[in-house]
């Protein structure tokens, strides 16, 4: 009498295993730069954030009796929260466009260069630490609100 077999081999497992192994080792370099694009598109997002920001904001200081589009140290409210204007611009500096953006969780603000009403300050994703992700950044100028210079080589 033949005896049926059930079940799997010794030798047809470890084949299974090796197979799973192979595709692993090309599948995995795919999945490990999705952080890399992950950063690039936060930092993207960033960007527009702190463009219709700089709209509300500017919007919110003109409609706003109180506050002078061509002055120094004004503030506005936004969402509750006031926002440092310079110049009909949230300023280039915390508690400027960092808050008016609400990015101030996930990105990082340098020192601010130059002086009010014409600073720049350099954006950059945070590392997870609190510390900047060097080459992942933009620059912010308070003084017609646009942002420039876009690295993404370290993101």
């Amino acid at each position: 009498m033949m005896k049926q077999q059930k079940g799997f081999t010794l030798i047809e497992l470890i084949m299974v295993i090796v197979i799973l192994g192979i595709l692993s080792a090309f599948a995995l370099p795919r999945f490990v730069d999705l952080s890399s694009d992950a950063r690039t598109s936060a930092l993207e997002g960033a960007i527009g954030s702190v463009k219709s920001a700089r709209g509300i904001a500017r919007a919110a200081c003109l409609s706003d009796s109180g506050c002078d589009e061509s002055a120094s140290g004004e503030t506005v409210t936004m969402d509750g929260t006031s926002v440092d204007m310079e110049n009909g611009n949230p300023a280039a500096a915390a508690g400027g466009i960092d808050v008016a953006a609400q990015i101030a969780d996930d990105f990082v603000l340098g020192t601010p260069s130059g002086t009010a009403p014409n600073r720049t300050v350099v954006i950059s994703a945070d590392d997870g630490s609190g510390s900047a992700v060097a080459n992942c950044n933009f620059t912010y100028d308070e003084s017609d609100g646009s942002t420039s210079s876009v690295t993404t080589t370290g993101c």
